[in-house]
């Protein structure tokens, strides 16, 4: 279906706080489309005086409302509730992520499908008994009685949980942090990045309509101060936080004096491995993928390509084509592969990276600058290097911008050893004819996400997603997302 610009809202002009829209304390701001460089709608300003009264709501919901005590069934009507809405306004959620983020119709529509499968999944989860029986023990007693006990595992809701989330996939992350914080009975403050508010403020606008207890959900822009009060605060119980580990590391010093639990997921410089018995055209289509999905704005894409030595020219020529093909534009022309970056500072770092990498000796083959054709937005060219040291700047640091770095080897040992040879361990992929071996080496990667061959062919609402290292703590998506946002309580009993 067409999506017409024009029909999407882009203009909020208040947060959602204590059940209730408010007007903010700190007015209203553009918001800039990537494509044009220009302000195309508005959103809410928030403040530390409108981050106050949502920590104020949110922890009066959790401490004296009946959301967290609810059944649980209720809780999951809600949820369902919520994801009827999310399919009703399908393509409005998909068009204002096109004009707010730059993504281009298939990028979206992947992960809106992944929102929807996750609402799904959660719903699922939260109507299960979550209370697990223990083994029964019978104790030989002195007197020659015996005694019978037994126990629980049950699970209470964490608490008030702040869920801070990037620009770069604002209504994904949003959903898959606020949607089972609810639903587990936990209270939620969400921040979206200053980039990309209204995503969030739709969020807002389709929750309200849910008539949850005040207090339950609510949504506070702002920026750096806002996130450090939510992240310090000891009426927080958990933060969730997606971005960079620099801003995550900040996140955790924040948090440490009231030991409040910390939930980080976080960069990645993600390893392709292309084995010499590898499908060309399968390699290629992944390495495409890897960096030049959403320009490369994202934490797990495969933006090392560790390739052998036997076939690495044919693979680096092969994908030199293949980046020749693309069409880079509007994101709402249907053969658009990959839309801008989100704003001139991110054109500016990625030009920061080319000359890095040219400096430390790598070889430009494609793509390194901005395109001539178009005179307006953020857009770079998908560019690709070959030679690259994977201990060079380029080899070891995340980009979050459309540069692929080619790293050649000359044993499966070697692979698996320059693979690992990084801070981050979040994403990763191998391609080879050779399942078996391949599934050796994915066996031996330090990171939380690996494919073979492509993967499942499919989602699966149950992957968890996290990483080991710099990548983060804790994992989202799935029952193991859903756990996150609740505290094991043990109660053992005795038969007397």
């Amino acid at each position: 279906m067409t999506i017409n610009p024009k029909d999407i809202r882009s203009k909020y002009e208040t947060l959602f706080i204590d059940g209730k829209f408010q007007v903010p304390s700190g007015g209203l701001e553009d918001v800039i489309n990537p494509v044009t460089g220009r302000a195309f709608g508005h959103a809410p300003v928030g403040t530390l005086e409108d981050a106050e009264k949502a920590l104020a709501a949110a922890r009066r919901a959790f401490d004296e409302g009946p959301w967290p005590h609810l059944d649980r069934n209720e809780r999951a009507d809600k949820m369902q509730l919520f994801l009827d809405k999310m399919i009703e306004r399908q393509d409005e959620i998909i068009g204002l992520q096109m004009l707010e983020m730059g993504f281009t119709r298939m990028q979206v529509d992947f992960l809106v499908e992944i929102a929807l499968m996750q609402t799904r999944r959660t719903i699922e989860l939260a109507r299960q008994d979550s209370i697990e029986q223990l083994p029964m023990l019978i104790t030989p007693q002195a007197d020659g009685t015996n005694l019978l006990g037994g126990g629980i595992i049950a699970r209470d809701p964490i608490g008030v949980v702040a869920a801070i989330t990037p620009y770069n996939a604002g209504w994904l992350l949003s959903i898959v942090k606020a949607v089972p914080a609810m639903a587990a009975g936990c209270t939620v403050i969400c921040k979206p990045s200053p980039y990309t508010p209204l995503q969030t403020m739709l969020l807002a606008e389709m929750v309200s309509e849910l008539d949850l207890p005040p207090g339950v959900f609510n949504v506070v822009t702002g920026g750096i101060d806002v996130g450090q009060k939510l992240g310090s605060d000891p009426r927080i119980d958990m933060v969730t936080f997606t971005g960079s580990d620099r801003v995550g590391q900040d996140i955790m010093l924040q948090a440490a004096p009231t030991l409040k639990k910390v939930h980080l997921e976080l960069g990645g410089k993600s390893p392709l491995i292309v084995r010499h018995d590898a499908d060309m055209a399968l390699a290629v289509g992944a390495a495409i993928f890897g960096f030049v999905h959403q320009a490369g704005q994202g934490c797990s894409l495969t933006t090392r390509l560790i390739v052998d030595n036997r076939v690495r020219a044919d693979f680096v020529a092969s994908l030199v084509e293949g980046l020749k093909s693309l069409k880079i534009g509007d994101p709402f022309e249907v053969d658009t592969f990959m839309g801008p970056l989100i704003r001139d500072v991110a054109c500016q770092r990625t030009e920061a990276f080319v000359q890095r990498a040219l400096d430390d000796g790598a070889d430009l083959v494609y793509g390194g600058k901005r395109p001539d054709y178009l005179k307006q937005g953020f857009f770079f060219e998908p560019t690709l290097f070959d030679n690259v040291a994977n201990k060079s700047d380029l080899g070891q640091n995340e980009v979050f911008g459309p540069i692929g770095a080619v790293i050649g080897f000359d044993s499966d040992e070697e692979a698996v050893r320059l693979a690992n040879d990084s801070v981050f361990g979040l994403g990763g992929g191998i391609i080879s004819r050779d399942l078996g071996t391949a599934m050796k080496m994915a066996l031996k990667v330090r990171t939380g996400t690996i494919y073979v061959n492509g993967g499942a062919g499919a989602f699966h609402a149950d992957a968890a997603f996290g990483g080991y290292g710099r990548s983060g703590l804790g994992r989202e998506n799935g029952k193991w997302g859903f756990a996150e946002y609740s505290e094991i309580k043990t109660i053992t009993y005795c038969a007397r």
